[in-house]
């Protein structure tokens, strides 16, 4: 359920983003195993059973109420177990189709209840749920079962405690529990899978081949053609992209029978299968795979083409034998480790096929496919003859170590190894064998995109556009893979000579095999070749081929344990190759994975403040300012950002931040910056006193440390206390200051977005207005890029709360510019505008302004569209504009098909946008004949809709909304009879007073039709009523008063008319009434009345009278 989840379970990868369970074995072992895992454990850990979820698991379900049986509350379709919280809450609620499950012991009770759809019932479970853990214990205790040793984590985490409560020891259980659950669970899918045979690359390529015969011409062909999508072959056998391999994808086939349509076909090691459609790389989900697996391409064939089955000659497959399988283990066994026994993603058995050395894997430009042998250094060695002769006995991992030449002291390591690729990783885990780091498989749970992943590779057209360098260092590349270990550190040298950030040069030393070369250096013993190695690394590792190159070739995990050597030269220059290289998201987590965090967290700890430092502690500091830009450019991961702080991040960057020198402060104000957008970052830099500094380096002179001191302002300033201590340290001055710098755009966006996140704060308002931030601020309306246009009108939104800086703004020029940019199309940018239109709009100068401009018609057109927050944003500007117009009325008439837009938005499911909806809808109504053409677009079935609630924000607007519609004809009596009076009752319960305001007001308005007055009593309004009478606010007590008069008078209506014997027409003798009494209804059973229009007789000793009482309401208008 944790582990066995993000390790072994495979998922498709929808485009849409939310990938299902594929219908595989491995999963179906999985499913069952939690599935038992569940249905047993209400019963064996009852205790626990009854632990309530940190949220609810929910999901559609093929459940419905009738199979529900005891212990469970019905109410329609729904189902509610009488189980609860200590809120109240129900442990499981059935809202056809979905359910909300919050304990083991009711999610047990749910697969009981499934019977033959259990399976079904976990599925849907997990694919809606794809963190259950998060969501049954929380994060922190998610987290820890995601360690290598969750023991240590929870005994760590009791210890902390110090009185621990109930609730942590059953957690604690709980998580021991679910541990021991996904160690059996991958044990035995780990026992299943070894034992798997699949196939390798040389058995699919002898299978091919033979195919290939039959597509001749003439009486034995049964296929038309069999082709590679791809021509070139990888030095191990295989030709899918190196991203795909990692899934045992090894080649893509395209192949025409005969009697059907041509079939793409995936050979991996676990068999072969049809895919989405693979014709060429680079179409991500046309891997998916859309067909049974079949164990080679003959059974394939025979299953999908009649005419191949019934033609081929099995005899001549017969005789050719299949090479020799290989074991594929997919999934890494949970306690290896602790028993010491290392684990490997792939053993390989095959003794015809070896790994090269991180080779370098290119296409030769004339069309042919090239393949780099080991440099001549190691074929002088005989070290490919000693791995031949040892493969078969020594790990994947192991390092050879071999003199460089005679005479030399030093060795080389020669790392030989499966390519660590991390690219576009499954759903499994598995640990490369060089370094035994684990491979992460989820996506990175980060908001940044792959800006780099697809960038087209830019070449000469011809050999004759080249340079002389680059055949200059393509001579010295050669020189170095041949010469010993003086002419490496020589030939290093000679190479640093050139102008290596020329793309040119950087391309160089690719083509020709360099890089690979440059990274086997990174394992030698030898300081000098490590030192040289890096040195050109750092400076090419800005192309962003070369990047990617390096990912593919493990290069960073070379890299990376660099980082914990002794010489702080090479830490630094580690570090500074890793911030060049980390700049795409694969390489951010491959840095993750090999621990790269935690060992950059370390390179921090220095003193970097003092006057006068030695020439150690300098170098110290440099390893610290290489470290900080590593960290800086891993801090665009959301993991890696939450692997800082846990490593300790945190402090040491407070620290650093103190720093006199701008070189060091740049790289840790863009991490503490880059991580700001998560909250615990921000909470730490408020709580840690790092507020003061950003706010002392706001004052430099160096632009680039002005603009991310002011971004990272502008993202912790969302919280209150930030705003005031920006206030506090005199920060708000030179964030004015930085207006005036509108040259340079980046820092004008950082500085308009943390002026326009502290003027939240009224306070900070007054302070800006001081240094004339606000004029300024509107000269910036015109001629500026969007990310600055929606910062700046963000701060002119919340300047204008202020009534005087609203006649600065049109006095300043600012009111037609802001209604020109309801024109845009940038979301964030139309939220901020509509917000700013709005405020603006409370002033009825600027309201005249704004409908001169046609600024209404604007905001209004602004409903359709798409985006929720703009609908809603648009919907509260029109409030104002609505109120203020010199003709409200006209104006919205004006509108063709206005109001009919506004009525359908109540169809919408967002809160926000019902509630400014009904907001706007209170506004129009005022105005009769806009209240009778929203009456005829079926407003008030739609307000009556909503009624059920619990959101206080809508239900105040919707109260209101609706006292305002029972202005016209029977919309009082229609509301009623769509059954909005009893909700509306309740809405009195609520602890927000502006609900009760205008819910008052509504009911007030309603009860003068009778029925609704029913209706009222029947839900016991009048003490709530009498209640609110006793409040402070005027409004609220004549609307509650009024509602009681109008129930009093009716009872006292039916007590008088009693006595005089008034009877019904159609003589029953119910509620008698006297024409000359008011009538309301309250203490009144509703069949005391046959209609509102009551025809009655009074009965006297004199005869009978007859008499037509007059409709209740005009009686009270009367009143």
């Amino acid at each position: 359920m944790g582990l066995s989840l993000t390790r072994a379970a495979q998922w498709t990868t929808a485009s849409s983003g939310t990938g299902t369970l594929e219908f595989t074995p491995m999963n179906e072992s999985l499913l069952n195993g939690i599935l038992h895992f569940v249905e047993q454990f209400d019963s064996q850990h009852s205790q626990e059973g009854k632990h309530v979820f940190e949220e609810p698991l929910q999901w559609s379900t093929h459940l419905v109420a009738s199979d529900f049986k005891t212990d469970y509350d019905f109410s329609d379709s729904d189902v509610h177990s009488q189980e609860k919280d200590s809120e109240g809450h129900p442990l499981l609620q059935l809202s056809p189709p979905t359910v909300y499950v919050r304990s083991f012991s009711q999610l047990s009770k749910l697969v009981h209840l499934a019977s033959d759809k259990k399976l079904e019932e976990v599925r849907a479970c997990l694919e809606e749920n794809r963190e259950p853990v998060v969501k049954i214990l929380g994060t922190t205790f998610a987290a820890i079962l995601e360690e290598e040793d969750p023991y240590s984590g929870l005994r760590h985490l009791i210890d902390k405690e110090e009185d621990p409560g109930e609730d942590l020891e059953v957690k604690v259980k709980l998580c021991h529990l679910i541990h021991d659950m996904d160690k059996q669970l991958l044990s035995e899918l780990l026992k299943e899978i070894s034992e798997q045979v699949g196939l390798d690359p040389t058995a699919v390529k002898n299978e091919v081949e033979l195919l290939k015969r039959f597509c001749s011409e003439g009486e034995k062909r049964v296929l038309k053609s069999v082709r590679y999508t791809s021509d070139y072959e990888f030095s191990n056998g295989c030709r899918a992209p190196l991203w795909r391999q990692i899934h045992g994808e090894m080649c893509y086939l395209v192949i025409e029978p005969i009697d059907t349509e041509t079939l793409c076909v995936t050979c991996s090691r676990a068999g072969v299968f049809l895919n989405g459609g693979v014709k060429q790389e680079g179409d991500e989900n046309a891997y998916e795979r859309t067909s049974d697996t079949y164990r080679d391409l003959v059974t394939l064939l025979k299953s999908r083409s009649p005419h191949f089955a019934e033609n081929i000659n099995k005899e001549d497959f017969a005789v050719q034998e299949l090479p020799s399988t290989q074991k594929i283990q997919h999934v890494e066994s949970v306690d290896a480790e602790e028993q010491g026994q290392p684990q490997r993603s792939y053993e390989q058995q095959e003794k015809n096929v070896h790994e090269k050395p991180r080779q370098q894997h290119t296409l030769n430009k004339a069309g042919g496919e090239k393949k780099y042998e080991p440099c001549p250094r190691w074929k002088d060695l005989s070290l490919g003859k000693k791995l031949r002769k040892s493969s078969g006995e020594k790990k994947s991992g192991e390092i050879q170590k071999k003199k460089l030449g005679a005479g030399a002291k030093s060795k080389m390591k020669a790392e030989f190894s499966v390519s660590s690729l991390h690219g576009r990783l499954s759903s499994l885990k598995i640990k490369t064998p060089a370094g035994g780091m684990p491979v992460d498989v989820f996506s990175e749970s980060s908001s940044e995109s792959e800006e780099e992943e697809e960038q087209p590779e830019r070449r000469p057209e011809s050999n004759t556009d080249l340079p002389s360098e680059y055949w200059q260092i393509q001579k010295l590349v050669k020189y170095l893979k041949g010469g010993d270990q003086t002419a490496t550190v020589l030939t290093l040298c000679a190479m640093m000579d050139f102008n290596l950030m020329q793309e040119t040069c950087q391309l160089a030393i690719r083509d020709v095999g360099g890089l690979e070369v440059l990274i086997n250096l990174l394992d030698t013993d030898e300081v000098k070749c490590k030192i040289g190695s890096l040195k050109i690394l750092r400076k090419i590792s800005h192309n962003l081929q070369i990047r990617r190159a390096i990912v593919d070739m493990g290069g960073l995990q070379s890299i990376v344990r660099i980082l914990d050597s002794t010489v702080k030269d090479l830490k630094a220059l580690a570090a500074e190759t890793i911030a060049n290289v980390a700049r795409f998201r694969r390489a951010r987590r491959a840095v993750r994975q090999y621990g790269g965090i935690k060992k950059l967290v370390k390179l921090l700890d220095c003193v970097p403040n003092l006057a006068s430092l030695t020439e150690k502690q300098e170098k110290d500091v440099e390893v610290a300012r290489c470290g900080a830009l590593a960290l800086w450019s891993c801090s665009k991961s959301t993991k890696n950002k939450e692997a800082i702080r846990k490593a300790g991040g945190i402090p040491l960057l407070g620290r650093l931040l103190k720093s006199p020198h701008e070189n060091m402060l740049i790289p840790v104000v863009g991490t503490l910056q880059e991580c700001a957008s998560e909250e615990s970052y921000r909470i730490a830099i408020q709580t840690e006193g790092m507020i003061k500094d950003l706010v002392k380096n706001l004052s430099s002179d160096n632009d680039k440390l002005q603009m991310h001191c002011a971004s990272a302002i502008f993202k912790c300033a969302e919280d209150k206390q930030t705003r005031d201590l920006v206030r506090l340290y005199k920060g708000l001055q030179p964030l004015a200051s930085l207006l005036k710098k509108a040259s340079n755009k980046q820092l004008l966006a950082a500085a308009t977005g943390a002026i326009w996140k502290c003027s939240i704060s009224m306070e900070n308002v007054a302070k800006f207005q001081e240094y004339k931030a606000l004029e300024t601020l509107v000269g910036l309306l015109t001629n500026q890029p969007e990310e600055v246009l929606v910062n700046v009108v963000g701060a002119l939104g919340e300047f204008a709360q202020i009534p005087a800086n609203k006649a600065t703004i049109r006095k300043s020029g600012g009111i037609k510019p802001l209604v020109n940019l309801l024109t845009g199309t940038n979301q964030a940018l139309l939220v901020n505008v509509t917000k700013a239109v709005g405020a603006c709009a409370t002033d009825k100068e600027n309201m005249a302004i704004i409908d001169q401009l046609d600024g209404v018609r604007l905001v209004w057109s602004l409903l359709k569209n798409p985006s929720a927050d703009v609908q809603s944003s648009a919907a509260w500007a029109l409030c104002p504009c609505i109120e203020n117009a010199k003709d409200a009325g006209e104006m919205v008439r004006s509108l063709v098909g206005g109001l009919e837009l506004i009525v359908n938005l109540l169809k919408s499911t967002n809160n926000e946008v019902l509630a400014s909806i009904c907001a706007a809808i209170a506004k129009i109504a005022k105005d009769k004949e806009n209240l009778a053409v929203l009456t005829d677009h079926g407003v008030v079935p739609l307000l009556a809709k909503l009624t059920n609630t619990t959101d206080d924000r809508l239900r105040r607007h919707l109260a209101q909304a609706i006292g305002h519609c029972c202005m016209w004809g029977s919309n009082r009596a229609s509301f009623g009879e769509a059954g909005a009076v009893a909700p509306l009752v309740r809405y009195l319960k609520s602890k927000d007073s502006s609900v009760h305001q205008s819910t008052a007001m509504a009911l007030y308005q309603l009860s003068k039709d009778p029925y609704n007055c029913i209706t009222m009593h029947e839900k016991a309004v009048v003490k709530p009523l009498i209640h609110i009478m006793g409040s402070d606010d005027e409004m609220l007590q004549e609307a509650a008063a009024g509602c009681v008069r109008n129930i009093r008078l009716l009872a006292l209506a039916n007590r008088k008319s009693r006595a005089h014997g008034i009877v019904c027409k159609s003589g029953c003798h119910r509620a008698p009434v006297r024409q000359d009494i008011l009538i309301n209804v309250v203490l009144l059973p509703a069949e005391s009345f046959c209609t509102p229009t009551l025809d009655i007789r009074q009965e006297s000793e004199t005869g009978t009278q007859s008499a037509k009482v007059k409709d209740f309401g005009e009686l009270v208008d009367e009143d």
